[in-house]
């Protein structure tokens, strides 16, 4: 299979190929209607001075004033109408010329060779150098008739201009083939690179470097691939994580019901503790159960983004429902809630905001501190609802607060591994909210608290 780099070679230098052949087509028929007729009547013009010339001085001699024009840089040939015929300065090529020719020009008519050279010759007939791409005119001297023929001699007056040309036509090709060499190389080794980098990802390396400095096209595209490579690595970290953190979080609780499973199969063990065993046991069963069911959600909400089924409902009367819900785990903790909640209409999922209030409402008791606090409001814009779940429990520094949307992350190990949690509540969320066209807006203060922002566009 031949290579982008040969293709771009042979196609450029077949367009100047075909380029040059065009050219010298557009120039031949440019000559041939415009500068041939030109051309004819200009020589013709000074034939017949020449024959004037003659005419008006008698006394000249005729060889010599032609053998002098010859040097200035005609060809000429003269023929008497006796038959006679003589050549003045550079040879003929080719020097055939019809008898009828001849004669007509001997009786006083003119011979327009040049102008009806053959055009099958194209351009190049201004260089033929024959007797027939010539100029015929009568001539009297001493009261004899002649015919008197002539034609540029082209050799004599651009023979240098023949060598310039031909070197500066020869060098144009070969620097222009040179030139389209190197720069297609330039052109292509982007190319080249990012089909290796391409390579380099198809094997899971996504450590690329390409040249994103160029402003072209070409720029843009490496910088795009780039782009792409660093979310492709990401993608392939969080697919890691999230294998050994689903793993981990199913692992553990299997671990446990085991444990207490044989642990329940003692005989000894006392009703107590049988029944403390069984507890935990379901603890753990409704982790798993819980794990399962948002995963479930998680792979609808991407399988199918037409998992919406839209209602009227009241926002304000969801959240104060849910509050309700959890008012036992509120006051266990001491947590002092306050609200703003007026009556406030939206178009959406009920279930799916069900979710995101719950999970928001959730988070907040779980990761707040004994005797804290916790805000929630909803207001009504011009254009949309900002619903704002405010607490002030262990917070998140700033780079907890840019990966609190991944799936399976959970801020701070160290300080929430006593707390409860699978680490997919805020991706449901983030996820719901962009179904609804919303965004989700995160600010926090490690040791201070978080608010957690919800704006939901109205049509």
């Amino acid at each position: 299979m031949k290579s982008l780099y040969s293709k771009f070679v042979v196609i450029t230098i077949g367009i100047m190929l075909l380029s040059g052949v065009l050219a010298f087509i557009a120039s031949n028929t440019y000559y041939q209607e415009k500068l041939k007729p030109a051309n004819d009547q200009k020589n013709t013009g000074i034939a017949l001075e020449m024959a004037s010339f003659v005419e008006k001085h008698p006394t000249i001699n005729l060889n010599d004033y032609l053998r002098n024009l010859s040097k200035i840089g005609y060809q000429i040939y003269l023929v008497e109408s006796s038959g006679n015929e003589t050549y003045f300065g550079a040879k003929f090529r080719n020097t055939s010329l019809s008898s009828s020719t001849k004669e007509s020009v001997l009786n006083g008519e003119i011979y327009h060779g040049i102008l009806h050279f053959p055009k099958q010759t194209f351009v190049t007939g201004f260089f033929a150098n024959e007797l027939s791409n010539s100029i015929g005119v009568p001539l009297t001297y001493q009261e004899k008739k002649y015919a008197l023929f002539i034609r540029p001699d082209i050799k004599l007056l651009f023979n240098e201009m023949h060598v310039l040309f031909g070197w500066l036509f020869g060098l144009m090709i070969v620097l222009s083939i040179l030139m389209v060499v190197v720069s297609t190389k330039y052109l292509v080794r982007p190319i080249s690179k990012l089909n290796t980098a391409t390579k380099s990802l198809s094997k899971g390396i996504f450590s690329v470097e390409l040249d994103t400095r160029r402003s072209d096209e070409l720029g843009v595209l490496s910088q795009s691939f780039q782009h792409m490579a660093r979310k492709l690595e990401q993608s392939d970290e969080m697919r890691k994580e999230f294998i050994s953190n689903i793993s981990h979080d199913i692992q553990s609780p299997l671990s446990n019901i085991k444990g207490y499973t044989n642990l329940l199969e003692k005989e000894e063990l006392s009703s107590i503790d049988r029944a403390k065993y069984i507890s935990v046991i379901n603890d753990e069963i409704s982790r798993l159960s819980n794990l399962t069911k948002q995963l479930l959600l998680l792979a609808s909400l991407d399988r199918n983004e037409d998992i919406l089924q839209r209602k009227h409902l009241n926002v304000s009367q969801q959240i104060k429902e849910l509050i309700r819900n959890y008012q036992w785990l509120i006051n266990e903790k001491g947590i002092m809630l306050s609200y703003s909640l007026p009556d406030t209409e939206f178009f959406g999922d009920p279930s799916l905001l069900s979710t995101v209030w719950d999970n928001l409402l959730t988070n907040a008791i779980k990761y707040n501190n004994r005797e804290g606090s916790i805000e929630i409001s909803v207001e009504k814009r011009e254009k949309s609802i900002m619903i704002i779940f405010k607490d002030t429990g262990i917070g998140m520094n700033e780079e907890e607060v840019e990966r609190i949307f991944d799936r399976f992350y959970r801020a701070d190990v160290a300080r929430s591994k006593t707390i409860d949690g699978t680490g997919l509540g805020l991706s449901i969320v983030a996820t719901i909210v962009q179904l609804h066209d919303g965004k989700t807006v995160v600010k926090s203060k490690e040791n201070e608290g978080t608010t957690i922002a919800v704006e939901l566009p109205i049509d």
